[in-house]
């Protein structure tokens, strides 16, 4: 199994997709259209997300596992502690592993119904990612990531204390981490200087999603946590009534994004699909990721 820091290579930015495990004959079918469109592309690795509480578990280890057997993409696996005991996170461990899967994603997860409510975990289970990522290392050889803040978490009440969470998770044993969606650089950019400043220099990967209505718009936001910076909406809130003309102004939002980070040397971007294929496929068209971007010296 491919580890994802094997795919990072240096002097090339590559890119990485996320998808959601379907819940029905229906979204497995899109799943797999998407899956099969973005495989020729080549993308570095592919993830599979994990629901709360380990409600779509089942459909993650399955999705995962037929991503393995049929496609020549590296998958990596979400995983969560929420309202899990240990024993349970080792058996979820063991299944992945089961299925041939080595590359794995420590998420801490958030309450149930809702991600702003009171962390209460399991009297047998995780408090922290860190302590997630020492329990999967301590189950083989697994190549594990975290999730980063550039906006900070929303539980956390400084940008050092943030940095320094993230630092231990790193420090537990964890070799990348990919951070949650932004539309202003500068936010990923300061997180990645604040890591380089406590000598912490793991391959950190910015996570984009590309802005095609005004639905996904909305989804940043919950995604984030923050509000649509105000030099975006300028741009996209007269569209609001014109699919095509928003979806293109999105579009081209979301590559100069990109281009400024692969400017920065970031090792890969990536992009949160919503299981679709269609705008994540423009994008890296638009950057030439499928034959490899040469960063500059």
């Amino acid at each position: 199994m491919t580890r994802v820091v094997d795919r990072l290579q240096p002097g090339r930015t590559v890119f990485s997709v996320e998808f959601f495990p379907p819940r029905n004959d229906d979204e497995e079918r899109i799943l797999w259209k998407a899956v099969r469109e973005l495989e020729p592309l080549d993308p570095a690795y592919v993830s599979v997300t994990y629901g709360a509480g380990g409600s779509s578990r089942d459909r993650t280890i399955r999705t995962v596992g037929r991503i393995a057997r049929e496609t020549t993409m590296p998958p990596m696996a979400h995983l969560t502690g929420v309202d899990h005991s240990k024993s349970e996170l080792r058996h979820v461990v063991g299944s992945l592993a089961n299925e041939g899967i080595r590359n794995i994603l420590a998420i801490r997860g958030d309450p149930p119904g809702d991600p702003m409510g009171e962390w209460i975990p399991h009297p047998e289970g995780i408090l922290y990612a860190d302590e997630l990522v020492s329990l999967i290392r301590s189950c083989g050889d697994f190549s594990v990531g975290v999730a980063a803040f550039p906006h900070m978490h929303p539980r956390s009440t400084d940008l050092e204390t943030e940095t320094d969470h993230l630092v231990g998770k790193i420090r537990a044993g964890s070799e990348f981490a990919v951070a949650q969606l932004f539309l202003q650089p500068e936010y990923f950019l300061r997180l990645r200087d604040r890591l380089a400043a406590r000598d912490c220099h793991v391959p950190l990967l910015p996570g984009v999603m590309p802005i095609t209505t005004p639905k996904v718009l909305n989804k940043f936001q919950h995604l984030a946590g923050v509000p649509v910076p105000p030099e975006v909406s300028a741009v996209l809130d007269p569209l609001q009534d014109d699919p095509q003309a928003f979806r293109a102004a999105g579009i081209d939002l979301t590559t100069k994004l990109c281009e400024r980070l692969i400017a920065e040397g970031v090792p890969g971007l990536h992009f949160y699909s919503l299981n679709r294929a269609k705008a994540t496929r423009e994008v890296v068209d638009n950057l030439g990721l499928a034959e490899g971007v040469l960063q500059p010296a």
